[in-house]
């Protein structure tokens, strides 16, 4: 019988395509049975540098040769109105269901499972005609698995005209597992239940149940209350829900850089005193205007504390890619100068994860994407959250109240996610002067950098959770349906 093979299907973009290869190496390595996999690429509809980084990965995949093939799909015409990233991505790839049906049953080879990413359920019906198993993989928190799974019975508990239940602080949102969820914390787009992304939000939540298994980018010990409810079924208002795969941490890293060519940032660390810098980074796709980087300046400078901050300017007309900072136009006059024996700012796109990993770096400005979230767990640094949008507000809440890894800073949302002065240097210093309540967010932190580390050896919660999803696969495997 010929190998199994699993089909991923990532959405474009690096932030996707990355964590499913990953997650595809990782079965490969684990199964106890021989695997390929098959990956589904789906045309970037914009961006081309992002495409370049796409297809270079993909150069780069294919010359290793682990087993892995690439199946580039053709090109279809995207959705020219929405009203938000989830419901153009689910419009999207609904698409893409007659191409993704008819690559899947061109394999000559059994089919393991079809792995789709976080809003891609209308490619379930493809895998449905063709008999083949459907796995979801989402590349957040078990936390947004478990808002997910509820949003289908919390739209039916709260009628559309009324809003979220409201209490002295607050609309809050019920999500079994978690705190009371503040509703101006919910994801972009699940907030507003008067647009069509909301509605999608739902349509992917509800599809959920029909999937063969969750995989969840996450690790056991650091999310078990709502791992529990999903468990037990509060999630679902009692009906099963499928099973949940934790195998993360999932995080590539590449090779250190070899001796002296280490990225500037780096060499600059390499003169501070352990534990002393703050770096801000909001993200590969994070932009600072005018305005707000003279708060930062503001802030960064009256905290008296040393810091990296990653500084990017707004995006060329028809790109969403930060362009490279302009520190003479975006920063207070004598900025530089008065800060210069203990700040860096850097305008250009930095190695975040080398950074994260120095010993000079004491806490961590995140835009709150889980990707970051996690290596910022994995090297042990505390944070403070800065969300920008997707889930990310849903995730700061998550990492203060939830996790108990984040000092917290007020983030006007309705200001375009704007932060005073005031507040980041009142966010800085409470994270870096060593107050009980720093101390306790850096014990947790390190706490949860052992548990990451413990969860993926031998025997580990991620290591066995693989092994089961692998072992459910490989049984699952069939001939897709002609």
């Amino acid at each position: 019988m010929a190998t199994p093979t699993i089909v991923l299907v990532p959405v474009w973009g690096v932030g996707h395509f990355v964590p499913m290869l990953e997650v595809g190496k990782r079965m490969l390595a684990r199964s106890a049975r021989p695997l390929t996999i098959t990956v589904l690429v789906m045309p970037e509809p914009s961006r081309a540098q992002r495409a370049s980084e796409i297809a270079e990965l993909i150069r780069q995949e294919e010359a290793a040769g682990l087993g892995i093939r690439f199946h580039h799909l053709p090109a279809v015409d995207p959705p020219t109105d929405h009203s938000g990233i989830e419901e153009y991505i689910s419009r999207y790839v609904q698409r893409y269901a007659p191409h993704v049906r008819a690559a899947v049953a061109g394999l000559a080879c059994p089919v393991a499972g079809v792995v789709v990413d976080i809003f891609c359920t209308p490619l379930f019906d493809a895998a449905r005609d063709l008999g083949v198993p459907a796995y979801v993989y989402l590349i957040a928190s078990a936390a947004m698995c478990a808002l997910l799974l509820r949003s289908p019975s919390l739209d039916e508990e709260v009628p559309a005209e009324v809003e979220f239940e409201e209490t002295d602080g607050g609309a809050v949102v019920d999500v079994p597992g978690l705190p009371p969820v503040p509703a101006s914390c919910l994801p972009s787009g699940l907030e507003n239940r008067k647009i069509p992304t909301y509605k999608w939000f739902v349509y992917n939540g509800r599809r959920y149940t029909e999937a063969s298994g969750i995989i969840v980018n996450t690790i056991a010990e650091l999310e078990p209350g709502v791992l529990g409810a999903i468990a037990d079924g509060r999630c679902t208002s009692g009906t099963r829900a499928p099973s949940v795969y934790t195998i993360g941490p999932v995080i590539p890293f590449a090779p250190p850089p070899p001796a002296g060519q280490a990225h500037e940032c780096v060499r600059w660390l390499d003169s501070q005193p352990p534990a002393s810098v703050v770096f801000l980074c909001l993200g590969g796709s994070g932009w600072t205007t005018v305005p707000q980087a003279h708060e930062i300046a503001q802030g960064l400078e009256r905290s008296g504390h040393r810091f990296l901050w990653v500084l990017r300017g707004p995006p060329e007309p028809g790109s969403k890619v930060p362009t490279d900072g302009d520190l003479t136009e975006q920063l207070p006059e004598g900025f530089l100068e008065r800060t210069k024996e203990r700040g860096l700012v850097w305008p250009a796109r930095a190695p975040q994860k080398e950074i994260l990993a120095h010993a000079a770096v004491g806490g961590f400005v995140t835009h709150c994407g889980w990707n970051s979230i996690l290596e910022s767990l994995w090297l042990g640094v505390p944070m403070v959250p800065w969300p920008l949008g997707a889930e990310q507000h849903y995730n700061a809440f998550m990492l203060v109240a939830g996790m108990g890894v984040a000092v917290p800073m007020k983030v006007d949302r309705k200001r375009s996610n704007f932060v005073d002065a005031a507040e980041l240097e009142g966010a800085v210093k409470a994270l870096m002067d060593g107050s009980k309540a720093a101390r306790k967010v850096r014990e947790r932190t390190t706490a949860m950098k052992a548990a990451c580390r413990k969860a993926v050896e031998e025997g580990g919660s991620s290591s066995v959770a693989l092994q089961r999803l692998c072992e459910a696969l490989v049984v699952g495997a069939v001939l897709p349906k002609k």
